[in-house]
């Protein structure tokens, strides 16, 4: 019994390891297609939307199978609690993603663009992948690493907004594409944001603590 449960228990690491690595490549593919103005990328990342979401119910029916007919307690029943968590911030990444997508193809990109939002995603796609490796090898060290790291993505969020003003001063005339622009930088903020929480949930399967606070 012990051992199906442990085969059970891989197969939710390769999952997550799954639909970690999908939703760092869509938003990849949404930074790449802002800064090449790529509309038939921005497109592809919008249609793709939805195999985010069939990972999430892949997972999510994994997760309900554990709970109902092995009826796990103490860490593992955290273990599975938290990664049914970490899925809904996921997929709302893929979300966020597909919504930079959708903006992108509907600005006009020969505006300049500020040059914070590469670092800004490049930090994003770095702390999803981190708070995904946290939960597969259950390192509570680099989880704590990828909610620190959230200051960075903060700063560049507030360095954006900083030369968005500074544009919109210099050219009055531009400011639906500021509004979209600072709308990005939102979302890419909003994506560390969804990594942090997936990392305090690792800590939580593991401790028993969300965010310092001991759960029953």
């Amino acid at each position: 019994m012990r051992r199906h449960f442990d085969e059970q228990i891989e197969s939710l690491n390769r999952g997550m390891i799954e639909m970690g690595a999908l939703v760092e490549q869509t938003i990849e593919d949404a930074c790449d297609a802002l800064r090449t103005a790529d509309l038939d990328k921005a497109r592809m990342v919008m249609n793709g939307d939805h195999r985010v979401d069939h990972k999430e119910r892949e997972i999510e029916t994994l997760c309900l199978h554990l709970l109902l007919q092995q009826q796990p307690v103490a860490r593992d029943l955290r273990l599975i609690s938290a990664a049914m968590k970490m899925i809904t911030d996921m997929e709302r990444i893929g979300d966020q993603a597909a919504d930079i997508s959708e903006i992108v193809t509907m600005m006009d990109l020969s505006k300049p663009r500020p040059d914070h939002f590469r670092p800004m995603a490049k930090d994003a796609i770095n702390m999803v992948h981190r708070a995904i490796d946290a939960f597969v090898n259950r390192d509570t060290a680099l989880a704590e690493e990828v909610i620190a790291a959230d200051d960075a993505v903060d700063e560049a969020f507030l360095r954006v907004k900083t030369e968005l003003v500074a544009m919109l001063n210099d050219h009055p005339g531009l400011s639906q594409e500021v509004l979209d622009l600072l709308m990005i930088a939102k979302y890419f903020e909003r994506i560390a944001d969804h990594a942090v929480n997936i990392a305090e949930w690792v800590v939580y399967a593991v401790t028993g603590f969300y965010k310092g606070e001991e759960l029953q």
